[in-house]
């Protein structure tokens, strides 16, 4: 007999096989007993009727207590009425870890105690689906990159400088210095960009902002590729095909997790549509200020609620371009006809999810980083090998950063961003 996941039972149709599952719910009618079982890849639904199995099993099943690991035994079935399309009718049960008092039941339960208990919260069906659309954006990065001619590369994640400043930073004693965990890997990226050509990373940063929103993590991750020999309009080629590609393949691998969720794939669809639309900073702030946004004024970074509204003018993911200079951080290229503005932009996501992707082209005449370095008040000894990178061999080069949360928030359409992470790390929780 073949022991399988419930995820592949489209292929043993008919057939005897036995999983290994938990017992997520149950319900009895006579002599019919309904489990609602889940293996890690789905949440299907197992049958024992007393006549087929007999009475010591039948009631083995009846009493089987939420979250008790089970091995059952049975044959597939197709089901149409159940999200999965399939069920197992069962002919034998062996309980392999008993439960006692779960904490989590099938009540309404709120968020503090949630995220106290998410180490069990994990198990239920919408976080289960959540992490599902997160595993496949991670795989769809690596095959997008790698298909692209992009070399992996991994940053150190303590550093001796802040690429945007040390204010949002944590930092730790680093034998008889200061060292900071790291808010990025992009100036790192830079000079694996001038080693390798295209490459990208993908890892944890860190940012100790006091904020409670939404959309803030203390702890959260990046992708951030990078690219030499490139302009800022090649780069937001990339980034549009990139996420336009990673909408796609989650429409193509995340059905039943979509079900669950109940996310709308028409939406999603629109979102594989090339290109997306752009807007100059400028633009979008004449937009928000002809629409009642008294608030905004030209020089002002935007906010949630600008943010929101500007995607909602648009019908896909927008990019914002150029923002000044004086609100983006040291390393952007200044605009060839502007002092005011830089070469950059942000891609804001609809349906008020704010920026996923932050990029832009990168400066490149070390004079004027030094000056950069300079007036922003950092210390140019830290970052003497940066500059390096403008002495031997500088070229053009562009890059960007995607934030994975804020993106698995948006194509699960779920509310706040602490559900996209196993296991969040907030303003005021850092347990479990």
């Amino acid at each position: 007999m073949e022991s399988i996941q419930i995820l592949d039972a489209k292929k043993h149709v008919g057939e005897t096989v036995q999983i290994g599952a938990w017992v997520a719910n149950k319900r009895s009618s006579g002599k019919i007993a309904f489990l609602q079982l889940r293996d890690g890849t789905a949440y299907f639904q197992g049958i024992v009727v007393k006549s087929e199995v007999g009475e010591e099993v039948f009631q083995l099943a009846k009493n089987l207590n939420q979250e008790t690991a089970v091995l059952v035994t049975g044959k597939i079935r197709e089901d149409s009425r159940s999200k999965f399309g399939y069920e197992i009718g069962i002919s034998g049960l062996e309980v392999v870890g008993e439960s006692h008092d779960y904490p989590i039941t099938p009540k309404e339960h709120g968020t503090d105690f949630l995220m106290d208990h998410r180490h069990l919260w994990l198990r239920s069906s919408k976080q289960h689906a959540i992490m599902q659309i997160r595993n496949e954006i991670i795989r769809a990065t690596y095959e997008f990159f790698n298909k692209n001619g992009f070399i992996k590369i991994d940053p150190p994640i303590l550093t001796g400088s802040a690429p945007e400043g040390t204010t949002d930073l944590f930092e730790t004693n680093y034998f008889d210095q200061k060292a900071y965990l790291s808010q990025s890997g992009q100036l790192y990226m830079e000079a694996a960009a001038m080693a390798f050509g295209k490459v990208f990373s993908f890892g944890p940063t860190f940012r100790a902002e006091k904020s409670k929103t939404r959309r803030h993590l203390i702890e959260f991750w990046m992708i951030e590729p990078e690219m030499a020999f490139m302009h800022q309009e090649e780069s937001l080629e990339v980034q549009e095909q990139y996420v336009a590609f990673l909408v796609q393949n989650v429409l193509d691998n995340c059905d039943y997790a979509l079900d669950v969720l109940g996310r709308d794939r028409e939406v999603l669809k629109k979102y594989t549509k090339l290109p997306f639309p752009r807007i100059s900073y400028d633009d979008a702030v004449a937009l928000l200020q002809k629409n009642g946004f008294d608030d905004i004024q030209w020089g002002d970074d935007f906010g949630s609620p600008h943010e929101t509204f500007i995607a909602n003018s648009f019908d896909q993911p927008v990019f914002i371009l150029n923002y000044p200079k004086a609100i983006k951080p040291f390393y952007m290229k200044p605009h060839p006809t502007r002092e005011d503005v830089v070469i950059c932009a942000d891609m804001i996501a609809p349906e008020g999810y704010g920026e996923i992707i932050g990029g832009s082209e990168r400066a490149i005449d070390h004079e004027y980083l030094l000056e950069q370095i300079r007036a922003h008040g950092l210390d140019e000894n830290e970052y003497s090998w940066y500059l390096d990178l403008r002495k031997y061999g500088s070229v053009p080069h562009t890059g960007f950063g995607l934030g994975l949360e804020r993106t698995v928030t948006w194509l699960s359409g779920i509310e706040h961003v602490r559900e996209s992470i196993p296991f969040p790390r907030l303003l005021n929780r850092i347990y479990p």
